[in-house]
């Protein structure tokens, strides 16, 4: 194999590597939900648990990455390819801690009753997740159109973290018994949005791998 073959090859595993962190990322995520609708703290336990062996990918990326600019004397895009996969599996582990965070929400609350059906923060989740779908495929097939489609839901989501929010703590007065689990409810509401500008900030850096142009795609 010619040492441009063997560049190559490895470009490809480390993406290979980035996308099964995301996809274990992305079912983090969606378990940590179903522990906080379904009150099951056994589920909530294994995303907690479950963190370790998402951080531990993160490192095996990174130790390839270095290694790769250290044995291989990458040119100026190859460094960029390299660069932006370190970036993106950093947003990766960030979405993989917001699962344990929202996790540990649906620990907080435990088994008191919910004071209301919980029906808007897993549409919201929905659509972050689907930005979270949307900016690793981007990234993969490094697509700048579904990139920016990506970003666009961010101002979605954005609106309907204001909403929710102020809709929550607008029933602690007639709720007081229920305040812990209102704040925890509203500091979901709060992860998800930062899921939102995680997959954002992704789309952003397969914008750059595509042009070598930085674009805030919030802006």
């Amino acid at each position: 194999m010619s040492a441009r073959a063997n560049f190559d090859h490895n470009l490809k595993e480390l993406k290979e590597m980035l996308l099964t962190m995301a996809h274990k990322s992305e079912i983090a995520i969606k378990e940590a939900m179903l522990s906080l609708l379904n009150q099951d703290m056994d589920k909530a336990k294994k995303v907690i648990d479950g963190d370790n062996e998402i951080d531990d990918l993160e490192d095996e990326i990174n130790d390839k990455a270095l290694l790769l600019i250290a044995m291989e004397s990458p040119v100026a895009t190859d460094l960029r390819k390299i660069s932006v996969a370190l970036k993106v599996s950093s947003e990766v582990e960030r979405l993989a801690d917001i699962a344990v965070n929202i996790a540990k929400s649906a620990q907080h609350i435990g088994n008191e009753q919910h004071f209301k059906e919980i029906i808007d923060i897993p549409k919201m989740m929905e659509i972050a997740l689907e930005m979270v779908s949307e900016s690793i495929t981007a990234y993969y097939s490094e697509d700048i159109e579904l990139a920016k489609k990506c970003a666009k839901k961010d101002d979605e989501v954005d609106k309907m973290f204001g909403e929710l929010v102020h809709e929550l703590l607008s029933y602690i007065p007639q709720n007081p018994n229920s305040t812990n689990q209102i704040i925890q409810l509203a500091f979901v509401c709060r992860f998800i949005e930062r899921i939102a500008d995680h997959s954002t900030n992704i789309a952003e850096n397969v914008i750059y791998l595509a042009t070598g142009k930085r674009i805030n795609l919030n802006a």
